[in-house]
C-alpha cells in the first residue's frame, strides 16, 4: 500500500494544523475529546481526527508521535473513527508531572472501555502501529520504532467493511498543546495470522 497524506480528510478540524507529505502538526482546542457513556455517563464526540479510507482487509499503519502535552488528559495517537459510537484509539494521556497513561480505548455500539498502564511523564514521543485482519484489530506501541509491544487486540462490530483510520489529538479540559505526527507508513499486515490453538471448527 502506498501512503499519501492527500488521501486523508478531517472529521472536525483542529484549532490549527499543518499537513505536509512528511508530517502533520495539530494544535488542539480546549474541551475536545472522544468518549461514550461508560463510567462517566457523558458522551464526548468532538475531537479532530485526520483519516484515510480503505476497503483493504489486511494492512498495518505506523506513525511516530511527538507531543508537548502539559495538562491533565491532553492526548494524541492513532484512531479508527467509524462514527460517534464505533471507534478505537491508542495514545498517551497526560496526568501530572510524575506520570501519564499509555493506553487504548475501544468503543463498540456506543460504550467505551479504557485499558492503561502508567509511564513516566518525561516521555514525549511514542510510535504506534495499527493493524487490521478483517474485522479484528491490533494496536501496538514502541519507543524506538523497531520493537513494538502489543497494547490491545479487539473486535469491532462495525469494522468489517470500508473503514477510516489515522491520527487524532485533543484536550478534554481547558488546555491546548501541539502534537506532531511523522514517519507515517502503510505496509503489509505486520500482525501475523494466529499459529496456536486451532479454531473450534477445526477440532
Amino acid at each position: 500500500m502506498t501512503f499519501s497524506i492527500q488521501n486523508f480528510r478531517w472529521t472536525r478540524q483542529p484549532a490549527q494544523f499543518l499537513a505536509s507529505d512528511d508530517h502533520v502538526q495539530i494544535v488542539t482546542k480546549p474541551h475536545t475529546d472522544l468518549w461514550q457513556r461508560t463510567y462517566y455517563h457523558f458522551r464526548n464526540d468532538n475531537a479532530p481526527v485526520f483519516q484515510m479510507e480503505t476497503e483493504k482487509k489486511y494492512f498495518s499503519f505506523t506513525v511516530r508521535t511527538e507531543f508537548e502535552s502539559k495538562h491533565r488528559f491532553d492526548q494524541c495517537g492513532i484512531v479508527m473513527y467509524l462514527d460517534s459510537e464505533n471507534w478505537l484509539k491508542a495514545s498517551i494521556e497526560y496526568e501530572n508531572e510524575q506520570f501519564q497513561h499509555l493506553g487504548s480505548v475501544v468503543t463498540n455500539l456506543g460504550y467505551s472501555d479504557w485499558a492503561t498502564t502508567a509511564i513516566d511523564a518525561s516521555i514525549k514521543s511514542m510510535w504506534y502501529r495499527f493493524s487490521r485482519r478483517e474485522d479484528d484489530y491490533c494496536m501496538e506501541c514502541s519507543e524506538d520504532g523497531e520493537q513494538f509491544s502489543q497494547m490491545r487486540v479487539c473486535h469491532m462490530h462495525k469494522g468489517g467493511g470500508t473503514i477510516r483510520f489515522g491520527i487524532y489529538a485533543c484536550s478534554p479540559e481547558d488546555s491546548s498543546f501541539k502534537a506532531t505526527f511523522s514517519q507515517m507508513a502503510l505496509t503489509e499486515c505486520k500482525w501475523l495470522a494466529h499459529d496456536g490453538q486451532a479454531p473450534d471448527g477445526d477440532l
